[in-house]
Order: structure tokens, then sequence, then C-alpha cells
């Protein structure tokens, strides 16, 4: 399962602080350029008597404010790909991938819909919204507790991405303040669940293990300065909704906080942030609201050139209960993108992650074992992992192909390939199980796999 914790919020919030200081930062303002047009009068013999000045030209009226309504955006977009495991897994499993965890099929990953109005930030005051929903089987890890999450035990399943309302503010600072209340997806991580925004087709550990997915509550993103934003929220917890087991897994409020920073004329940017709660389901763990969870993650991005983009994401996440052994674990990936042309760009990603407890990396062999694992339930199949505390590491190598000139219908078409391998660093044999619930039969394991997004 994936939560976060810490033993009190206080002492999270003065290591992640000092963790992030900053140095002063050179704002680059725009330079805005207005011009005239000048003019010349031809001169005759005799002078002619000067003409009467020109009547000044009456103001253009002011365009007509767009309605409200004209914002509303409605969008569909479908992924579907394969991955190929070269080493033969009798479980049927790729191991250390959550969303393509079965190999050597074709399948519809996401049917993705959205009508959102998104809120114009140079107006004082203005309302949005988003509502999403897909189905695919993606839907399996991506269900709010007590939302759609046992509605099938099918391998596709629908799921409840968003649905908030949004206000932008001109209060306080001179970006405002924009809210977000509902429904939605976290701000932490690099990697998001839209696949057209991510670099590869697979996920990396720290999406897959190290985060959370979902929040339902309210989150608000102060735009202090032009390179600062100030984020703030409280929610139900991780994939969690309202109301005790029915949507909230322990009935416990968590947090969450942190920063941006934009620098270099927008070329590098920070993204701290930390969300924290007790996150423990408390139908199956002893005092799951009393101890606390706690993820931390920073992306640091750097767009070197126009060709070249660099980022790492740091990730940690840590639970306080003794009674599932307090679990750690933490991880880095470094990303690399390179534009060739306009159609293709190059992406690399090199991760390690650690799982001191064995307790975040697993599989979910049942198609609503992690839902209902989440929820708080006893599953079909139990979630298997390596059993042991197992370094892992993985190297994905890719291309995002993106046709020019296609129709309009298709004009949002992507084709991603990509290999990828994974391995334990310690010799742990994690991959390949040759039982749904036993122990790997390699250390490592190469997986090919290609996916094709189209946006409507």
């Amino acid at each position: 399962m994936r939560y976060d914790t810490t033993r009190t919020v206080s002492r999270w919030a003065h290591k992640w602080l000092a963790a992030m200081a900053v140095a002063p930062i050179v704002v680059i303002a725009p330079l805005v350029v207005t011009g005239g047009v000048t003019g010349a009068l031809a001169q005759t013999a005799p002078p002619a008597p000067a003409p009467a000045a020109p009547a000044a030209a009456a103001p253009a009226a002011p365009a007509a404010p767009a309605a409200w309504v004209d914002g509303i955006k409605f969008n569909a977009q479908f992924e579907g790909g394969v991955v190929f495991n070269t080493g033969s897994p009798s479980n049927n499993a790729n191991f250390g991938q959550a969303f393509t965890d079965l190999p050597n099929n074709v399948q519809l990953n996401q049917a993705l819909f959205t009508v959102q109005r998104t809120p114009d930030p140079k107006v004082d005051y203005d309302l949005g919204f988003a509502l999403q929903g897909l189905y695919g089987t993606d839907g399996r890890y991506l269900h709010f507790v007590g939302v759609l999450d046992q509605a099938t035990n099918m391998r596709y399943q629908p799921a409840l991405i968003q649905a908030n309302l949004q206000l932008h503010t001109p209060w306080l600072f001179g970006g405002g303040i924009d809210f977000k209340v509902g429904m939605y997806p976290t701000p932490l991580g690099l990697e998001v669940i839209d696949p057209s925004l991510n670099p590869f087709y697979s996920h990396s550990y720290i999406f897959n293990f190290g985060l959370p997915l979902l929040h339902t509550g309210a989150l608000a993103i102060a735009h202090v300065t032009d390179y600062l934003d100030i984020y703030g929220g409280v929610d139900s917890g991780v994939n969690t909704s309202l109301g005790p087991y029915g949507g909230d897994n322990n009935s416990s409020a968590a947090g969450l906080a942190g920063f941006q920073l934009t620098l270099l004329g927008g070329n590098l940017t920070i993204l701290a942030l930390t969300h924290f709660g007790p996150e423990d389901p408390g139908l199956t763990v002893p005092l799951a609201n009393r101890y606390f969870r706690c993820y931390i993650d920073t992306i640091v991005t750097w767009k070197t050139t126009d060709k070249l983009t660099l980022t790492t994401e740091l990730n940690y996440v840590h639970d306080d209960n003794p009674a599932i052994n307090s679990p750690t674990a933490y991880g880095i990936a470094q990303y690399a993108g390179y534009a060739l042309t306009d159609q293709f760009t190059l992406n690399g990603r090199v991760e390690f992650f650690n799982d001191r407890n064995g307790f975040f990396v697993a599989q979910n062999p049942g198609n609503q074992d992690f839902a209902t694992a989440q929820a708080g339930y006893s599953t079909p199949l139990t979630s298997y992992g390596t059993g042991r505390g197992t370094d892992y590491g993985e190297i994905t190598l890719g291309v995002t192909y993106k046709p020019t000139g296609l129709p309009a219908p298709i004009a949002g078409l992507l084709i991603r390939p990509e290999i990828r391998y994974d391995t334990t660093l310690d010799g742990v044999k994690a991959f390949n199980g040759p039982s749904i619930t036993g122990a790997g039969k390699d250390v490592g394991v190469f997986t090919i796999a290609a996916d094709v997004v189209l946006q409507f």
C-alpha cells in the first residue's frame, strides 16, 4: 500500500524546512514595448493656410468580456500499450511495476474523460471546476476509498479522479491565492496520472510505492512573488474520501505543506512538498489513527538548453506505527530529456529506491487487492513482496514520438517505446516469481514496452 507518516507534525516540519533553505533569487521583469505612428506634411508654394486640427478619434470600445461558460473545456484521451517481459515470469507479473504489471498482453490503461474550467489568473475573482474519470486497467490503483473501489473485480475498472471547485482570488499577494476544494490528484511527485504528461509508459518506484495519488479536502496555493509559491492544505488522507471507514480508513485528518521556487527566468524550478497524517487502515492495524505517516518529495528541474532538460526527484516516506515495524523507504530518480526534433524526444531515467522493511514495494495479484487492502479489509489474494529490506534499481530508456501535421481529431498522438531493466542491488531474487505469492527466481529483469496516447 502507499502511505506516509511522522511521529509528530512539528518534528517532520522542522526537518523538512531545514533541508529546503534557498539562495537569493534574481527576478527578471518582462519588457513591454509600445510604439506610435509619425507623419510629415508636404510643403507647397504659396503655403496654404494651416489646416484645422483633426477631431480626436473616439476611444475604441472595450471588448466584451467572454462568457463564463466559454472557458469550459471537454477532453477525451486514450492510452493503451503492452509490456514484454524477457524473463518468462511464471507468476504472470512484472514485479516492481504497478500500472504496467501484466506482461505480454495488450491492454487499455486509460480512457480518460475530463470536463473542466481553469480559473483565469488575470481576473480578480474567477471560479473554475474539474470533473474527471477514467476506465481501464489503471483504475485498479486509482480508487478513493469508498468511491467505486468495490464496483467490480474485473481487471478493467472505473475510477473517479477529480471532482472539485477552484477559485482564484487577489488576496494578500501580487499573484493572489488559488483554492481547490473537493477531490483531486496529489501535487506531490514528478510523474502524474495523466499519461500525456509523463516521459515514459512505465512508472518509477517513487510513483508506484513512495507517494500518495489522490486527496479529498482543501488546498491553497499562495503566489507570493513571481518566484515563490506557498502550498498548504488539509485532507482526509492518502487515497481516501470522507466518512469513518466508508471513505476514510482511519477517521483522521492529514495535512499538506510546501513551496515552489521558479528561478533563472523559469529555467530552474524547485518543488518541495510534504504530506503527513495517520494513514494505516484502522480495521487491520492497531492504533492506526495515533501514528503518523509522512511523505516528503522534492523535484528540481533545470532546463539547461532549449533541447536538454534535467530533473532530479528525491523521495522519503516513513510510518511511525510500531505495529507494522515503523517502515521507512527512500529513493532518488534522475531524469533527462533531449529534444532531437519537434517530433522526437529522447528520455532517460535512472532510479534507486530503498525499502528497508519490505513494506512499500509489493505486488497486488488480485484485481481488487490494492483497493481492498487500503480500505482495511482482508484481500482474496495476499499481496507479496520480497519480505525483507531491499535496495531496488531501475534504468529506463525511451523515445517520445509526436507526429506533426496530423488532422485535428488525432493531432495529440504520442507513441512511446521504451526498454527497462529492474534489479535488486543486494542479490535478492525479487522478479519473475515461481508462484503467485512466492519469492522471485531472478535478481533482475528486462522489459520492453510501448504505449500510444491519443488525445481529442
